[in-house]
């Protein structure tokens, strides 16, 4: 996966400061279910908020990359509970894209 260049970074934050978390990851941790929920998230929108309970830090990180991984879907921002996860998609849909329909906001 090539790494984003400082200015789409920076894009992709001002897109995601406008969104609300569509995968919650509770007290079950990383389940198959969420890494589905999360894949179908991306595919459709990708990009998406995550947003991971538990007051451990460490376990968050932990969670936060391996669910990266497990969805081959990039870290973009993490703030507190919040993480912004960016995957392209094969075939962008422009009605559900969030780069797409925020685009206005990274202007």
């Amino acid at each position: 996966m090539a790494t984003l260049s400082i200015q789409e970074r920076k894009r992709l934050r001002q897109i995601g400061h406008a969104l609300n978390p569509v995968v919650m990851i509770g007290g079950q941790g990383l389940t198959d279910s969420v890494i589905e929920e999360t894949v179908r998230a991306l595919t459709d929108h990708e990009l998406i908020k995550v947003k991971i309970a538990g007051e451990d830090r460490d376990a968050r990180a932990e969670v936060t990359e391996a669910l990266a991984q497990a969805t081959q879907a990039e870290v973009i921002q993490k703030i507190g509970k919040i993480v912004l996860l960016y995957k392209k998609a094969a075939k962008q849909n422009p009605k559900l894209s969030n780069l797409v329909r925020h685009a206005h906001l990274a202007n």
